[in-house]
């Protein structure tokens, strides 16, 4: 079983001096955004409600995708639904304060693009979005960036090149992840414990307030990667098969979900608070989460059931704004 997601690396040169925010990420997705409306847009209405291509639109399927009517569901109503991408910027050293990037004229920037079910049919749109959005400019100066290479990143992390500057067409690749690798030889590999580490703050909520790490169990680990997964298949890859014979994602995220609750842990997580610019709201945002480690114990096939999940949350990403990259950890193999 493979599920339809696929990471990419785009790399882009500075034509002057740049000035980036400590974590680019919602730099980024506000650019790609914006670019991304203004390539796909048939009608060129100013607010996408009520246009009558809104459910067939590539804009909103990817960036602003539409919540099903109320009923519709069987894990519940919702009033929006995950995005089916994630941009990865490069990510900060997380001190008291994290500072400013800085990138010289001719300097590399890097950042990763996770694209999900069929969002990744539309890879040669979202480039060219990419594209755009580079050259119109980035920080408080617009500074261009030319965009040279993407790579499509392998279960392993290893790059494999396939567009360069001037191309006419994308080179095939395999757009998917394994459910289950050969990273994790079964039971007795997770019998000794699954380690996280939160490189990206990682914000789960309860009733709208956010969980300390004192608040944090793995169940709420669990069942946040569980429904984050089970509603991106449902909603962005539909005809994806259910694991473990389960009829549907929400069947299976739902079990996920209790067998967490046996679950014992070890954290090394600290809280931080960092602050970024909305332009939709045109103020400057405080937003908190948990960084460190987190290592996950329990019964051999308890812990063997649930590392697809874990796994996979790697390219998902897990909690508030995974969009722009927060939530993301590795999984490291049992020492």
């Amino acid at each position: 079983m493979t599920v339809p997601v696929a990471r990419y690396r785009f790399t882009a040169f500075a034509q002057a001096p740049l000035q980036l925010p400590p974590y680019a990420g919602s730099l980024l997705r506000g650019q790609f955004g914006a670019a991304l409306r203004q390539v796909a847009c048939m009608t060129r209405q100013p607010m996408c409600g009520g246009c009558p291509l809104v459910a067939t639109c590539p804009y909103t399927r990817i960036f602003e995708a539409p919540a099903p009517p109320k009923g519709s569901h069987a894990l519940q109503d919702f009033s929006q639904i995950p995005n089916p991408y994630v941009i990865e910027p490069p990510a900060p050293h997380w001190g008291q304060r994290p500072q400013e990037r800085h990138i010289a004229t001719g300097e590399a920037l890097a950042f990763n693009l996770v694209l999900i079910g069929q969002a990744v049919e539309q890879l040669p749109l979202v480039l060219f979005a990419f594209k755009r959005a580079l050259e119109r400019g980035l920080g408080h100066h617009r500074v261009p960036l030319v965009l040279q290479l993407v790579e499509w990143l392998d279960e392993h992390d290893q790059p494999h090149p396939i567009w360069r500057e001037h191309a006419t067409a994308l080179a095939d690749h395999v757009a998917n992840v394994p459910w289950l690798s050969g990273a994790y030889d079964g039971a007795a590999e997770a019998d000794a414990g699954v380690t996280l580490h939160f490189h990206t703050p990682l914000r789960l909520q309860s009733q709208g307030q956010p969980l300390r790490p004192a608040q944090l169990t793995p169940r709420a680990l669990v069942s946040a990667l569980a429904r984050r997964t089970a509603l991106l298949m449902d909603f962005h890859a539909p005809g994806t098969t259910a694991p473990n014979g389960h009829v549907t994602w929400g069947d299976a995220a739902r079990a996920a979900t209790q067998a967490a609750t046996s679950l014992q842990d070890q954290r090394e997580l600290r809280w931080f608070d960092w602050v970024r610019y909305s332009s939709r709201q045109q103020q400057e945002m405080t937003l908190g989460g948990v960084l460190g480690r987190w290592v996950l114990q329990g019964d051999a096939e308890t812990l063997a059931g649930l590392l697809p999940w874990l796994r996979l949350g790697q390219w998902l990403h897990i909690g508030k704004n995974a969009t722009m990259g927060l939530g993301g950890y590795t999984l490291a193999p049992p020492a």
